[in-house]
C-alpha cells in the first residue's frame, strides 16, 4: 500500500476548508452582533414627540445623529457577517452538488442486489432470475423511460460482470476484505486546493498565501476578537475607563462631580485622537469662563477643575461636555461637531458609573448620576441655577428662563415645567413678555410641554401576594400606581380615579393561565431632546432609600415599558393607571420601617418624585392564627372537601378571595431603634391591617433594617 498526495482537482474538499475558515470569523462576529447593548427594540417601537423647533447648528446635530445611528447599527460588522454567511451558504451548495457528482466505487453486490453474506447458491439463483427479465433478448426498451437498446445491453453487461466477479473466489475475497475488487488501494491525501491554482509555477505563491492566512491572519482575527472582549466590562465600557471612574468615586457627590468622573473615560481617545486632543481647547475654556461670569451656568470651581487637568484628552472632553451642557456657541464647526459627538458616549459611561455606585449602596452618587443623565439628554447644566428646568422647552434660553422664574416664584423652590404650566394663562404671558419671549415662541413651548410624559404617583403601598399581613422574611411587593399626566393638563379633563384603579389584584391560586400570562408592554414616546444626538427611550428608576444613613435600602428597578398604554397614536395621554412593582425580602425582625421612595426620570429635569413610605412587618405568629369569628374556615370550592360540602348544600369559600386571618394583639420586643425621624406622607400606604391600640406601640418600636 502506497501513500499519494494529490491536489483537489475536482474541488471535493476545497468547500469544506473554506467553510471552516469562514465560520471561525463569522460565528464570533454574529455572536457579538446578537449581544446588542442598545435598547434598539424599544426605540423602534416607540413614537416621537414631534416639534418644529430647530436649535442652533441643527445641521451639525443632524449629521452627528446620523453618525450615531450608523454606529448603533454597526453597519460594517453587519455587512461582514452577511458576506460570511453568504460564502458559507455557497460552499454548502458546492458540497451538495459535488457529492452528487462524485463517482462511486463499482459494487457487484449492489448491481445484483444481494447481501455481503449471500452464498454462491443465492448468487446463482439471483443471476438466473435477472436473466429472465434483464437479458436483451427478453427485455424491450421502454420509450416512456427514455430507454434505448444500447442502455439495456449495457445494464446486462454490468450484471454479467458482477456475477463473474462474485463467482470468482479471489475477486469476492478482495471486495470483502478491502472494499475493492482489485484488492489493496493506495491511500490518497487530498489537498484542499484546486489544481489550477498551483499550475504553471504559481503554486509556491499560493502556498505562501495559505501560510499567511492560516499562520498569521486567522490567529490575529481570533486574538483581536478575544482580547477585545476581555478589555470590555459587562457594561460595555473599557476596563481602563472603569478603573478611572472608580478612583473618582466618593460617598457624597454632586452631578458636577459625576461629570468629572465620567470625563476620565478612555473611550474619548477614539474621538479626540491625534491633533484633536488639544486643538481649540483654549477657545473652549475661554468661552466657558465667559459663560460662568455672565450667567453662572458653570461655577468658578468647575472652571478651575478643567484648568487643573494635565491629560489633554481628559481636559478637552470635560471642557466640551460643559460647553454642551451650557449650550455654548464655540464659533467653530469642528469643535461643534466634537461637542455633540461626546454626550452619547458620556451617557454610556454614566450608566456604568451608576452600576458601580449601586455596589456601595450610597444614595447621593446614585441620585446625582441619574440627574446627570437628565442633563445630558436635555443639554442643560447639572447645577441649581435659576430656570434650569424651563430650558427643556423650545425657544427658552438661560436668560429668559431666569427672568421668568424671578417674576413668578415667590419662594425658594425651583420653577419646574409643571409649575410653569400650572400658572394662569395671563400670568404666563405676562412673565414671557417681561422676559422678552415672543408669544408665538411661548405657544410653541406650551404645546411641547403638554406632551411631555410626567409620571404622577397616585398611590404607593407594600403587600405580600395572597396574604393579609406582611410577616418577617416574606417576599414583599412595593407597588406604585401612577398616571402619565403632561404638564398643563386641565384638572377637569383628567378622569377621576376609582378604587379598582388603585388595587393590585393577585390572580387566583387555581388560575394557572393568569399566573403565567405575560404582562402587556407599552412604550413611551422617545425623549424630546433636540440637542442629544441619539434616540433615547425614557427610563424611570424606582428605589427605596434610608435617609438617615444615606444608603439605598432597595436597589433601583428600571421601567422602560408599562402595562397600560399611556399615549394614543396621536400622542395624547390616555390617563390609564400604570403599575410599577418591585420585589424584595422583608426584614427578619418585626416592626415599623420607614423609607424614602424615589421615582426619577433619566430624561426630563424636574420630573422626579419622592415621598415617605412605611413598611409594617408583623411577627410570623400573625399568619398562624385563624379569625376569631370563624374558628374553622370553610373549605375552598375547588378542593375535595369543598366539593363534598357543596353536594351537602353547605357553604364553601371562594379560592380567589384571601382567607380570613385572626388578628393577634402581640407586642413585639426589640432592642433596635428607628433609623429615621422623617414624617410619613399621607399618600403612602401599606397593605397591612393593624389594631388601633398597636399603632402607638409600633411607633415607639420602629427599627432599622440593615
Amino acid at each position: 500500500m502506497s501513500n499519494e498526495q494529490t491536489y483537489d482537482a475536482e474541488a471535493q474538499y476545497f468547500p469544506f476548508f473554506i467553510v471552516t475558515v469562514t465560520a471561525l470569523v463569522t460565528l464570533p462576529l454574529t455572536f457579538s452582533l446578537l449581544r446588542s447593548p442598545t435598547d434598539s427594540s424599544n426605540v423602534a417601537k416607540a413614537g416621537r414627540i414631534e416639534s418644529p423647533f430647530r436649535p442652533n447648528h441643527a445641521d451639525i446635530i443632524d449629521s452627528q445623529r446620523a453618525k450615531q445611528k450608523r454606529k448603533d447599527l454597526r453597519l460594517k460588522r453587519i455587512v461582514a457577517a452577511l458576506l460570511g454567511w453568504a460564502l458559507i451558504g455557497y460552499m454548502v451548495y458546492l458540497m451538495v452538488v459535488t457529492a452528487r457528482n462524485t463517482p462511486t466505487v463499482w459494487n457487484p453486490y449492489d448491481i445484483l442486489k444481494v447481501s455481503l453474506t449471500a452464498t454462491e447458491k443465492q448468487i446463482n439463483s439471483r443471476y438466473r432470475k435477472l436473466s429472465t427479465t434483464m437479458h436483451p433478448d427478453k427485455r424491450r426498451p421502454n420509450a416512456a423511460l427514455n430507454e434505448t437498446a444500447e442502455l439495456v445491453n449495457d445494464e446486462w453487461v454490468e450484471i454479467v460482470k458482477a456475477y463473474k466477479a462474485l463467482t470468482d473466489e479471489d475477486i469476492r475475497n478482495n471486495y470483502i476484505l478491502y472494499g475493492h475488487p482489485d484488492g489493496k488501494q493506495s491511500t490518497t491525501f487530498g489537498i484542499a486546493l484546486p489544481q489550477f491554482l498551483v499550475a504553471e509555477g504559481s503554486g509556491k505563491y499560493v502556498l505562501i498565501g495559505y501560510g499567511i492566512l492560516l499562520g498569521i491572519g486567522l490567529p490575529w482575527l481570533v486574538g483581536k476578537w478575544w482580547y477585545g472582549m476581555q478589555k470590555v466590562t459587562k457594561e460595555r465600557i473599557l476596563v481602563s475607563s472603569a478603573g478611572n471612574i472608580f478612583r473618582q468615586f466618593k460617598e457624597r457627590m454632586e452631578p458636577g462631580d459625576v461629570l468629572g468622573a465620567v470625563s476620565t473615560a478612555t473611550e474619548y481617545e477614539s474621538i479626540l485622537h491625534g491633533v484633536k486632543a488639544d486643538a481649540g481647547l483654549g477657545k473652549v475654556e475661554q468661552k466657558l469662563a465667559t459663560i460662568g461670569s455672565e450667567s453662572a451656568l458653570i461655577s468658578e470651581q468647575d472652571i478651575k477643575v478643567i484648568a487643573g487637568i494635565e491629560d489633554p484628552v481628559h481636559r478637552k472632553a470635560l471642557a466640551l461636555l460643559w460647553s454642551y451642557l451650557t449650550r455654548a456657541d464655540l464659533d467653530d464647526k469642528t469643535l461643534e461637531a466634537e461637542k455633540y459627538e461626546l454626550p452619547p458616549t458620556a451617557m454610556q459611561i454614566n450608566d456604568a458609573f451608576t452600576n458601580m455606585c449601586l455596589a456601595y449602596g450610597f444614595t447621593s452618587p446614585v441620585v446625582s448620576s441619574f440627574h446627570l443623565s437628565q442633563s445630558l439628554v436635555q443639554a442643560v447644566p447639572p447645577t441649581k441655577s435659576e430656570g434650569i428646568p424651563l430650558l427643556q422647552l423650545p425657544h427658552i434660553t438661560a436668560e429668559i428662563a431666569k427672568k421668568i422664574e424671578k417674576s413668578v416664584i415667590t419662594d425658594k423652590t425651583p420653577l419646574t415645567v409643571q409649575k410653569f404650566m400650572a400658572l394662569p394663562v395671563e400670568q404666563r404671558q405676562t412673565a414671557a413678555q417681561a422676559a422678552g419671549l415672543p408669544m408665538d415662541n411661548l405657544k410653541s413651548a406650551e404645546d411641547l410641554a403638554r406632551r411631555l410624559p410626567f409620571l404622577r404617583v397616585e398611590k404607593a403601598f407594600f403587600k405580600v401576594p395572597g396574604e393579609k399581613y406582611i410577616i418577617t422574611s416574606s417576599l414583599v411587593h412595593f407597588v406604585v400606581k401612577a398616571r402619565f399626566i403632561p404638564p398643563g393638563t386641565p384638572e377637569k379633563s383628567i378622569p377621576a380615579l376609582s378604587e379598582a384603579d388603585l388595587l393590585d389584584i393577585d390572580p387566583a391560586e387555581n388560575d394557572i393561565l393568569a399566573q403565567k400570562a405575560e404582562p402587556e408592554r407599552h412604550s413611551i414616546p422617545l425623549a424630546h431632546a433636540p440637542y442629544y444626538t441619539r434616540d433615547h427611550a425614557p427610563r424611570w428608576h424606582l428605589f427605596l432609600a434610608d435617609t438617615r444613613q444615606g444608603k439605598i435600602a432597595v436597589p433601583p428597578f428600571t421601567f422602560k415599558v408599562f402595562d397600560k398604554k399611556s399615549f394614543d397614536n396621536e400622542g395624547k395621554p390616555t390617563f390609564n393607571v400604570v403599575t410599577l412593582k418591585m420585589q424584595f425580602a422583608a426584614p427578619p425582625q418585626a416592626g415599623e420601617f420607614r423609607f424614602r421612595m424615589h421615582l426619577i426620570s433619566d430624561s426630563y429635569v424636574g420630573f422626579d418624585q419622592s415621598q415617605d413610605v412605611v413598611l409594617d412587618v408583623e411577627d410570623a405568629s400573625k399568619a398562624v392564627e385563624v379569625d376569631e369569628d370563624d374558628d374553622i374556615s370553610e373549605p375552598e370550592e375547588d378542593s375535595i372537601a369543598g366539593q363534598m360540602a357543596a353536594l351537602k348544600g353547605q357553604a364553601t369559600a371562594d379560592a380567589s378571595q384571601p382567607r380570613k386571618i385572626k388578628k393577634v394583639k402581640k407586642a413585639v420586643e426589640s432592642d433596635y431603634e428607628s433609623d429615621t425621624d422623617e414624617d410619613v406622607d399621607d399618600e403612602s400606604d401599606t397593605d397591612t391591617d393593624t389594631d388601633s391600640e398597636a399603632e402607638d406601640e409600633k411607633a415607639k418600636k420602629s427599627k432599622s433594617w440593615f
